[in-house]
């Protein structure tokens, strides 16, 4: 009898590991059209400014609506993920951010397209952080950081999307039917999500694929406590300041300012210049996967995202010290790639702060980080159009240069930061830190 509940045991631990690639692959497919949103901005930047009349910084700001809604919807997030749960969670947020792009893609008056960015946002705000709940359910702690760097290169592929292909569907059908369609396949994706996601193993009647380990005295905090104990942990504030700082720099200049920059210093036209910002897409969609195995296989987090987080300077010192400068195609292109892919010592960061925190409070702890960064990639938009706005009598070159200045600072502080983050070595370290476990 033993015997045979073994063997009935271990094949639905098969068939939770096999299930668990159809749920991730319906999260990460929403995570694509995140990502698209994310990035779209600066390649209909021309269109929208021609249509409304807006200035940089109005266009800044615009772009920005999608980050403050993503921001203030985090620490509701969290609580959803770790309470609702992902499932229900992602459908509503697909089924809203569909909304957000028809109004988007119809808009007819500036305050139209304000609030089609701001629906957007709100709709996306909630897949990242179900995407790592639902990841600390379904994969062992081991493959955290690794399927993280998956996600994040499975989700660039909409940031791809948001780049030459977006600038030839937009000379094709226009932006405002681009933005209708979106909109249509965000809600087919609400109902996919709807139909194959559970939020753990154990909704299917399987074992679970990672025991979490008990720690009663913690079982029995609020939500409200479970959150304040978050914000209070100083260990996990290196990791919640690094994250805005790099993302931002990032985002920026391929969401917003990027595509703008070359099209106005080096005369490229938008679908030129898209194509030399997928190099940084694609540098974040491999540095993803590169960082996050090789933390997993060397069981480290820290060392390697102090590393990759010196490469990360000096791409950024490379950007601003030839910007404007005569300079071949594709030493710009692997600048660009070089930028994208150090950018990713972020995926790092993510298990760091999974592993500092109570196992019940992931989705609490990852939507504070969220909420952080989504307050700088906000900030990151019309700060550098108010550059580019107060320089632009001396240049375009001089203007971009001053804007991207700011980025090697911002890159800078977040290196010293990262040496303050606690080496976790793969694993759960939250009974340790807090005395709970010898």
């Amino acid at each position: 009898m033993k015997l045979h509940e073994n063997v009935k045991g271990s094949e639905a631990l098969r068939k939770a590991y096999r299930y668990r690639w159809i749920v991730w692959g319906s999260m990460v497919l929403a995570y694509m059209v995140v990502f698209f949103h994310r990035l779209a901005a600066g390649v209909v930047k021309e269109d929208i400014i021609n249509t409304f009349g807006l200035s940089y910084t109005e266009f800044g700001n615009l772009a920005s609506m999608y980050f403050y809604a993503y921001m203030i919807m985090q620490v509701p997030v969290g609580i959803l993920a770790d309470t609702l749960g992902a499932r229900i969670t992602v459908s509503t947020g697909m089924l809203i951010a569909a909304v957000g792009s028809v109004v988007f893609g119809l808009a007819k008056s500036v305050f139209a397209i304000f609030l089609g960015r701001f629906l957007v946002g709100i709709g996306v705000s909630v897949v990242f952080v179900c995407v790592l709940k639902v990841q600390s359910q379904w994969f062992r702690e081991d493959e955290f950081a690794s399927v993280s760097g998956a996600t994040n290169l499975i989700g660039n592929l909409g940031g791809l999307v948001a780049q030459t292909p977006l600038a030839v569907m937009v000379v094709a059908f226009t932006w405002r039917y681009t933005f209708v369609g979106i909109g249509a396949l965000s809600a087919a994706l609400a109902i996919m999500c709807f139909v194959l996601i559970r939020n753990k193993p154990q909704d299917m009647g399987f074992p679970p694929i990672h025991e979490n380990g008990s720690l009663e005295e913690n079982k029995k905090v609020s939500i409200t406590s479970g959150l304040m104990e978050v914000v209070k942990d100083i260990h996990l504030w290196p990791c919640f300041l690094y994250v805005p700082l790099v993302a931002g720099a990032y985002i920026a200049f391929t969401g917003a300012w990027g595509v703008p920059f070359l099209s106005e210093v080096y005369g490229m036209s938008a679908k030129e210049a898209s194509g030399f910002i997928i190099m940084a897409v694609l540098g974040a969609m491999l540095g993803g996967v590169f960082m996050g195995w090789v933390s997993d296989k060397l069981k480290m987090r820290k060392l390697p995202v102090v590393l990759v987080s010196v490469a990360q300077v000096l791409s950024w010192a490379g950007i601003v010290f030839l910007a404007g400068k005569p300079i071949n195609g594709i030493l710009l292109k692997g600048l660009f790639f070089v930028m994208g892919f150090t950018s990713m010592g972020v995926v790092v960061t993510w298990a760091i702060i999974k592993e500092m925190s109570h196992p019940e409070r992931t989705g609490v702890a990852i939507s504070v980080m969220n909420m952080i960064t989504f307050l700088g990639l906000a900030i990151y938009p019309p700060l550098m159009g108010k550059i580019i706005d107060i320089f632009k009598a001396s240049g375009p070159a001089y203007a971009y240069r001053s804007a991207f200045m700011f980025c090697l600072l911002a890159t800078a502080v977040a290196l010293g930061l990262i040496f303050l983050a606690k080496e976790t070595g793969c694993k759960n370290i939250y009974a340790t830190r807090k005395g709970l476990k010898k």
